[in-house]
């Protein structure tokens, strides 16, 4: 395992060294995002998430990512975790997905997510592909993307980069300027 391990980082690390293009997301603000329930983690415990249940509570920042325990992936884990309360001080809640299975994202939720949010595993990739994250040119893998989904399950922000970094600060900003009754049910 952990020599797989080492083998998917270096190739994630290898694209990412030669500029992996990556497409827009085919979702645009306004558009109806895909209701979907995956088998997810929290604290290493799997249940079922479904969006549509989220979202009667509140707004939902969905971010995808391309694998759990690599070095971007740990970092924007940690970033989200460090950041919850903040989100949910403004209603929102917090789901990450991949193609991972629910094995390894049950541990990453518990290392990298710190018990903060939950993972679900889309190993089919349907929703993935319905929110038009799949990575182009590595098509395995979730591109990395974030959607600010609003209470109404439309699309209000999204921010795609293979860069980690500014994730957690745009859904921060896009769930602020929600407007309060879309922000807070």
């Amino acid at each position: 395992m952990a020599r797989s391990l080492l083998l998917r980082t270096a190739l994630w690390a290898a694209a990412l060294a030669v500029g992996v293009p990556h497409a827009h997301a085919a979702l645009d603000i306004g558009d109806p995002v895909p209701k979907f329930t995956a088998t997810a983690a929290l604290g290493g415990k799997t249940f079922r998430y479904s969006l549509a249940e989220a979202l009667a509570k509140g707004p939902v920042v969905l971010y995808f990512f391309p694998a759990a325990d690599s070095n971007d992936c740990s970092i924007e884990a940690h970033a989200f975790a460090e950041a919850v309360d903040q989100f949910a001080a403004l209603g929102a809640s917090v789901i990450g997905v991949s193609a991972d299975d629910i094995d390894t994202l049950s541990k990453f939720s518990v290392k990298s997510c710190q018990s903060r949010f939950p993972v679900a595993s889309d190993q089919g990739k349907t929703v993935i592909q319905g929110f038009d994250a799949l990575m182009q040119t590595r098509p395995d893998f979730a591109n990395r993307l974030s959607y600010v989904i609003a209470t109404d399950g439309k699309v209000a922000y999204y921010y795609q980069n293979l860069n980690p970094d500014k994730h957690v600060e745009r859904m921060l900003n896009a769930v602020r300027a929600l407007p309060k009754a879309t922000a807070a049910k």
